[in-house]
């Protein structure tokens, strides 16, 4: 007996694996359902907050969060039904209403507001809530809760992915809000800067203190920094790496760590090494307090990387020969 589950969806006829919900059905057969909280990547659990990927089932009263619902057998989903279009349309505006207008929000472009013209919708007819005040304290992280739709992206992000359980939810009803630790600012939290919730964040509540402007290509390549081999997707503008993306390699899973998503200064620094170097013969070898990290002609010479490795190379056979296995 097959565990494949056959139901209709849009008038189609579809199939869906145990497990498989409506909207990871319907993503796999090139079916655009809006959403926010769900389809970020594989790894983060659908929580069917953000209400915009309503469907409609037959013979139910209510409609559907298609990120949370699996399907069932002979079920017929509709997906862009005119009840659905009118209920996401109405999540939308109400979204909107708890957004800063676009030309003042933190991050005119981030997919909340790119999902919102894939809607046609630009602004709401309701009233907005009080916002609170930005919070500044975090050396690499903006903290605009203004923009917050509290989908709990990165509640998950951090809790879930990192598991480093800094961000929570606080109160209830309508005062619940996102806190970091015990309701701390963020920069003095136990928060350890990996970037994971700006990366998880619709709206840019939580956005890069100095976010990549003019992004004129990415480069896929790995972070430099340790063994590990996480995959990244470099942001590049007039050719200057200016950000950095995790990607979905074996190793990180589309996760980096502060190093890896923050550090990129060294790349641009005037003081990287872009050519090995071999010590001159007449330079001393004594230490020098007052060595200049930025002119080093008085101790290295320039070398090709075959020179360079050879005389690695030979430097640790001689050690081998003369010290031993």
């Amino acid at each position: 007996m097959s565990d494949v589950i056959s139901f209709t969806l849009d008038g189609k006829p579809a199939q869906a694996e145990p497990g498989e919900s409506i909207f990871q059905v319907a993503k796999r057969l090139g079916i655009a359902i809006p959403h926010m909280c769900s389809g970020l990547n594989q790894h983060y659990r659908a929580d069917g907050n953000c209400r915009l990927c309503l469907v409609e089932i037959d013979g139910e009263r209510t409609l559907a969060a298609s990120c949370k619902r699996l399907p069932s057998e002979g079920m017929t989903v509709s997906s862009a039904s005119a009840r659905t279009t009118k209920a996401r349309n109405m999540v939308m505006e109400l979204l909107i209403a708890d957004q800063p207008t676009r030309a003042t929000g933190p991050d005119p472009q981030s997919r909340f507001w790119q999902m919102a013209d894939q809607m046609g919708l630009t602004e709401s007819r309701f009233g907005c809530r009080p916002q609170p005040d930005p919070d500044t304290s975090h050396p690499a992280i903006s903290v605009n809760m203004d923009a917050c739709i509290q989908c709990t992206n990165c509640v998950r992000a951090c809790r879930e992915i990192q598991v480093n359980d800094v961000i929570g939810m606080a109160r209830r009803g309508a005062r619940s809000e996102i806190v970091f630790d015990i309701a701390d600012p963020m920069g003095t939290s136990t928060c350890v800067a990996c970037g994971e919730c700006v990366q998880a964040c619709p709206t840019g509540a939580l956005l890069e203190k100095s976010p990549p402007l003019n992004v004129d290509r990415e480069v896929r390549s790995l972070c430099p920094y340790c063994g590990v081999g996480c995959q990244v997707a470099y942001k590049v503008a007039d050719d200057r790496i200016v950000g950095m993306a995790g990607r979905n390699g074996p190793g990180n899973l589309n996760r980096l760590c502060v190093k890896g998503r923050f550090g990129l200064d060294y790349v641009h620094h005037p003081h990287r090494l872009t050519t090995p170097l071999i010590r001159r013969d007449d330079a001393p070898k004594v230490p020098d307090p007052q060595f200049d990290a930025g002119d080093w002609s008085k101790i290295f010479r320039e070398a090709t990387w075959a020179e360079a490795l050879d005389l690695a190379a030979s430097g640790l056979k001689s050690i081998r020969q003369t010290r031993g296995d």
